[in-house]
C-alpha cells in the first residue's frame, strides 16, 4: 500500500528585501502584459482624451468657453486617476477568475505584494494618462501658469490619490466573480463620487445636500489643489464663488489626509479578503 504524501505548504520568505523583490516581480509581470497587449492602454489614454475634447468643445461653449477650459482640466485630471481604480478591479478580477491569484498564493511570496504590484502598475499608467491629458489640454488652450515645482507637486498628488483609490478597486476586484461585475460595481461608486463634486462645475451651483457632499468630497479637494498648483482658476467664472470650508482652504492637506485614510482602510481589508479566498 502506497502512502499518499501531501505537498508541504510553501514557506513564505521574510524580510524587506524579499518583499521588495516580490513587488518588483509583480509590477514587472503586469507591465509586460501591457507591453504585449497594448490595447489595455486605450482606456487609460483614449478615454481621458475623449473627456477633454467632449467637455471642452461640447459643453465648454455653454459653460464659459476658454475660461471653462482652464477650470476643467483639474477636474479631468482628478477623474482620470479616480477611474484608475477600475483598472485595478478588472485586473485582479480577471486574475482571480483565471486562477492566477490562487497560483500566486501557493508560492512563497507576500500576498500584499500581489496587490501592491497591481496598484503600482496602475499608478504608472496614471502617469502616462496625465501626460496624454497635458498634451490634449495644451491643444484646447489650457496652460500651466504655476511654477514647475508646483506642477510636479500636483502630479504627485494626483498619482498618490489614484494609488489610494486603486486599493478600493482591489477589494472590489477580489470579491467580484468576473471582470464585468467588478467594473459595474466600481462604476456605481466612482461615478457619483466624481460628478457630485466640483470636478466639472462649481459645487456652489448644486442643491443643498449635494452641495454639502461636494464641498467635502475628496475629488473636489484634489481638483482644487491641482488647479491651484497649475495656476488655473478655481471657478469657471468670477460670478460663481466656491463656498469657504476648511477643505477648500486647505485642499492639498485635506487630499493627503483622505488618501492616507483610504489606504488605512482598504490595505488591511484587501489582505483580509485575499486571505479569505486562499
Amino acid at each position: 500500500m502506497t502512502a499518499v504524501m501531501s505537498s508541504p505548504r510553501p514557506v513564505r520568505r521574510e524580510g524587506v528585501g524579499s518583499f521588495l523583490v516580490d513587488c518588483a516581480t509583480m509590477t514587472q509581470r503586469n507591465l509586460l502584459i501591457i507591453v504585449r497587449v497594448p490595447q489595455l492602454l486605450l482606456g487609460a489614454t483614449v478615454q481621458p482624451l475623449m473627456f477633454v475634447l467632449l467637455f471642452s468643445y461640447v459643453f465648454g461653449g455653454a459653460l464659459g468657453g476658454s475660461a471653462y477650459r482652464q477650470f476643467l482640466m483639474g477636474g479631468i485630471f482628478t477623474q482620470t486617476v479616480v477611474f484608475s481604480a477600475g483598472f485595478t478591479a478588472i485586473g485582479l478580477a480577471t486574475d482571480s477568475r483565471e486562477g492566477i491569484v490562487e497560483r500566486f498564493h501557493s508560492l512563497p511570496m507576500s500576498r500584499l505584494a500581489i496587490v501592491l504590484g497591481r496598484t503600482i502598475t496602475d499608478a504608472l499608467v496614471s502617469v502616462v494618462s496625465i501626460g496624454v491629458m497635458v498634451g490634449a489640454g495644451y491643444v484646447v488652450g489650457w496652460r500651466i501658469n504655476g511654477s514647475f515645482g508646483a506642477a510636479i507637486g500636483a502630479v504627485a498628488l494626483l498619482v498618490f490619490f489614484g494609488f489610494a483609490m486603486s486599493w478600493m478597486g482591489a477589494v472590489v476586484g477580489l470579491i467580484s466573480a468576473t471582470a464585468e461585475s467588478a467594473q459595474s460595481v466600481l462604476m456605481i461608486i466612482v461615478f457619483p463620487l466624481t460628478f457630485i463634486s466640483s470636478a466639472f462645475i462649481p459645487s456652489a451651483t448644486l442643491p443643498g445636500p449635494l452641495r454639502f457632499i461636494a464641498q467635502w468630497n475628496p475629488v473636489t479637494s484634489v481638483a482644487r489643489a491641482t488647479r491651484e498648483a497649475f495656476g488655473n482658476p478655481t471657478a469657471p467664472s468670477a460670478l460663481v464663488a466656491e463656498p469657504v470650508t476648511w477643505a477648500s482652504q486647505n485642499p492639498f492637506v485635506y487630499s493627503i489626509v483622505i488618501s492616507i485614510l483610504l489606504l488605512a482602510v482598504f490595505v488591511p481589508l484587501t489582505l483580509k479578503v485575499s486571505d479569505a479566498r486562499s
